[in-house]
């Protein structure tokens, strides 16, 4: 290959290869797309689903009572739990994650990938319950969703 071929090449490769990510992001977004509406087929038959109406209001104390142990400052005080302490880690049976303060459902199975940084993390939410709230403090955007 003579130079000019080989600059060519060197030319077109992020060519190409941007049009492949283009299609796999476009593939990608299309399965999203449909866990995201196809949500409820995770809900085991005849389970009730609440709607998101109106935020639940209580006092201090009666969401204390609620919410067991670490929930309560991770829920109401903006807190964190440990790192590696929580079950739904490691959690991979198939199924849907509902808020331990609302019972909303917030995640489902098939939306959990394993970040390896020892809390559940997922690749998209259950559509309409969540505000987003985006913060800098470890100086990397980290999104924090609220239901």
């Amino acid at each position: 290959m003579d130079r000019r071929g080989l600059l060519r090449a060197l030319v077109a490769a992020p060519l190409a290869g941007a049009s492949w990510l283009a299609r796999a992001q476009k593939k990608g977004n299309k399965m999203v797309e449909e866990l995201q509406q196809n949500w409820k087929t995770f809900l085991a038959p005849g389970t009730p689903v609440p709607a998101a109406a109106e935020a639940v209001k209580l006092s201090k104390d009666e969401w204390r009572k609620r919410l067991p142990g670490v929930a309560y400052h991770v829920l109401r005080e903006d807190g964190t739990e440990r790192a590696g302490s929580s079950p739904l880690d490691r959690e991979k049976r198939a199924g849907v994650f509902a808020c331990a303060g609302c019972d909303l459902p917030l995640f489902t199975s098939a939306m959990k990938f394993d970040s390896g940084t020892g809390w559940p993390s997922f690749f998209t939410t259950i559509p309409g319950v969540f505000t987003e709230k985006t913060d800098y403090y470890l100086i990397y955007p980290r999104t924090e969703y609220r239901c």
